[in-house]
């Protein structure tokens, strides 16, 4: 479930450029929403027609809204789509309670769209992402469209043993002991290492996209509280997991009214292929994409099959065929 900070596997239809210190794909716009409280970086990519439905994207632990500019990219002219920066990631700073949790993260994306006065969404998560999204879903079904999840991180009764490390980042002083340990580590080595775990064939990554997701790792690491929000959202995560009753996350999967897509890697090392079927029967009358080849971040690994599935999806539920 952890995705800092993942390469593009190629570029954007643009080249990338520097707006500042922050890294932006051509074409795109990065916004600051302030909320009591809570400040958040948006990242905008304008519709290519003013009547286009809108769409919020929330990424992965460890992640931010770069990583769904190539899906973003491909559905300019579908959604008019924004992806947050969750706080604490990317470029949104940590939340003044030092909140963390799954129900915190899905509060945050429920002021923002309540803020926005834009719902219903599409609303589309990755990893933790879509375990806040699944969440926003059971909780605030006037507020979602429809969902798609991809490889959402929903509890699972035997854990993947390259996820383990992520769970132990949840107890507490492990993400002190780890910063420790892993000073020895540059951030190319760091970004190699996440590559290897999150991708399905990391030889898929290009040059550019690894180079610049090796500067943004150095970015992140010199933040003062970089081991602070992978730590508290690994628990967060854990935390999730453990609940029961109606805050459960597959009780909550099960309350979700809006049309939903799932789409999960068959090489994912970090949330089991095999929940793919638990999670189309928990989720009524949602519709599955299996991509064999994928790991854990299918939207950037194969962004054009994940657009296609999604027009899909707004074609039959416009249609009524949903």
């Amino acid at each position: 479930m952890s995705s800092t900070e993942l390469p593009g596997v190629r570029s954007t239809a643009e080249p990338a450029s520097l707006a500042g210190a922050v890294r932006v794909a051509d074409g795109e716009q990065l916004r600051t929403v302030a909320l009591p409280g809570l400040e958040l970086a948006v990242r905008v990519r304008p519709p290519v027609r003013t009547d286009l439905p809108p769409a919020l994207f929330v990424h992965g632990l460890g992640g931010s809204s770069q990583n769904w500019s190539d899906l973003m990219t491909r559905l300019a002219d579908t959604v008019d789509g924004e992806a947050l920066d969750l706080p604490g990631f990317g470029w949104s700073p940590p939340p003044a309670d030092r909140d963390y949790s799954v129900t915190a993260f899905a509060r945050v994306v429920i002021r923002h769209l309540d803020a926005a006065g834009s719902g219903p969404v599409h609303l589309i998560g990755n990893s933790l992402g879509g375990a806040v999204s699944t969440r926003v879903a059971a909780v605030r079904p006037d507020l979602v469209r429809t969902l798609t999840l991809v490889s959402p991180a929903l509890p699972e009764l035997r854990v993947q043993r390259a996820a383990v490390p992520t769970a132990l980042l949840a107890v507490p002083g492990m993400g002190a002991m780890l910063g420790r340990l892993a000073q020895g580590l540059t951030a190319e080595q760091r970004t190699r290492g996440v590559t290897e775990l999150c991708y399905g064939d990391p030889a898929r990554v290009t040059p550019e996209g690894f180079r610049d997701a090796v500067e943004e790792m150095e970015r992140r690491m010199a933040l003062p509280y970089f081991w602070e929000s992978l730590s508290r959202s690994s628990r967060g995560i854990v935390d999730a997991y453990t609940l029961g009753g109606q805050h459960g996350l597959w009780r909550q999967a099960q309350r979700v009214l809006a049309p939903t897509l799932l789409v999960y890697g068959g090489r994912d090392q970090l949330v089991s292929y095999r929940m793919a079927h638990k999670a189309a029967a928990a989720f009524r009358g949602s519709r599955l994409l299996c991509l064999p080849e994928a790991g854990h971040v299918a939207m950037m690994e194969y962004p054009e099959v994940v657009a296609a599935a999604f027009r899909e999806l707004l074609l039959d539920t416009e249609d009524g065929r949903g």
